[in-house]
């Protein structure tokens, strides 16, 4: 009795399949995942080495490897300019805008959206609110000008017919932090929602309905069902999106801002800044450092907050 046991506790070992019989056994998986494979071995991992353009004075003949060394000279563009702080402060904080307030709306939209009965007035809500995520950002740049310019801009119309004093919100930077984070959340906040609504429409049918069973209104079934089963899928959203917390928007500040010099002090970002440092005299060495230098703080800020989130709720981690 105890022989056969300890045959039948043995058998998993034996039966453990090799490298080869996983890949023939697991092959359709395998083939399904090829794709996503090849797009991070080819985008993400073989241009690695690239990385050591950062660190050289680039030379088109020589190529990256063939290249004078120069060490930390390539960055010290920013820091002699004295914006790097200026600079990584905008940048980060306008982000953490978008992230924070962006999720935000975009739960709320998602959890109005699953409120909403008539199957119609679902789609066209939809509808609507994927329209400003496909308008360009030159477009929207346009747009903004025209409501906002002195002279013939729709706000100021609006407030010269009715007596009062013009605005010059093109001369004014302490306002466009507000502006811009409008723009953002009208332009991203019914895209960011799908998947929001996505993972609602995955909530098993039968805990909301035991709930209205038991008596549970709309907002004690969104407080206690809804946020509690999304919160997965905010934080590991939030843990994505922190790593390019150092990366700006170029297309939303440049199309919107432009070369306007009186708003730079709060509308200024890494990208812009680099843009107009390199449009005249663009080296690949200097793109490159700036590149290097926005990748590593979000790396850093990424397995900082995976750690603290690890710490808390170990499920919710990246790893």
């Amino acid at each position: 009795m105890f022989k056969s046991t300890a045959n039948r506790l043995e058998m998993p070992g034996k039966s453990k399949l090799g490298f080869f019989a996983k890949v023939k056994k697991y092959r359709t998986l395998l083939c399904m995942c090829l794709p996503s494979t090849l797009f991070f071995l080819f985008f993400s991992y073989l241009p690695l080495p690239g990385i050591w353009v950062a660190f050289v004075k680039y030379n088109y003949q020589k190529g990256i490897f063939g290249s004078k060394f120069v060490g930390l000279q390539n960055f010290e563009f920013m820091m002699q300019s004295g914006k790097l702080w200026t600079l990584t402060r905008n940048t980060i904080l306008y982000n953490l805008a978008f992230i924070i307030l962006g999720n935000l709306f975009a739960v709320f939209m998602a959890i109005l959206l699953n409120e909403i009965s008539s199957k119609l007035f679902k789609k066209v809500s939809q509808t609507m609110m994927f329209l400003p995520y496909f308008i360009s950002h030159v477009l929207i740049g346009v747009l903004v000008f025209n409501f906002l310019n002195y002279d013939t801009g729709f706000v100021n119309t609006v407030l010269s017919n009715l007596g009062l004093e013009r605005w010059q919100p093109y001369a004014d930077p302490y306002c466009w932090p507000a502006i811009l984070i409008f723009i953002y959340l009208w332009q991203q906040s019914g895209y960011n929602s799908v998947v929001y609504f996505a993972a609602i429409m995955g909530i098993d049918g039968e805990i909301i309905e035991a709930s209205r069973v038991d008596g549970a209104n709309a907002f004690q079934k969104i407080r206690y069902i809804i946020l509690p089963s999304l919160r997965p899928t905010i934080v590991i959203l939030l843990l994505f999106a922190l790593g390019g917390i150092v990366k700006g928007n170029f297309g939303l500040f440049y199309n919107i801002v432009g070369t306007n010099s009186l708003l730079y002090e709060t509308t200024d970002i890494i990208e812009t800044f680099v843009y107009r440092a390199s449009v005249t005299d663009f080296n690949f060495s200097t793109a490159s450092a700036v590149g290097f230098y926005q990748s590593l703080i979000g790396f850093v800020i990424v397995m900082t907050v995976n750690f603290i989130v690890k710490k808390i709720e170990p499920d919710y981690s990246l790893f």
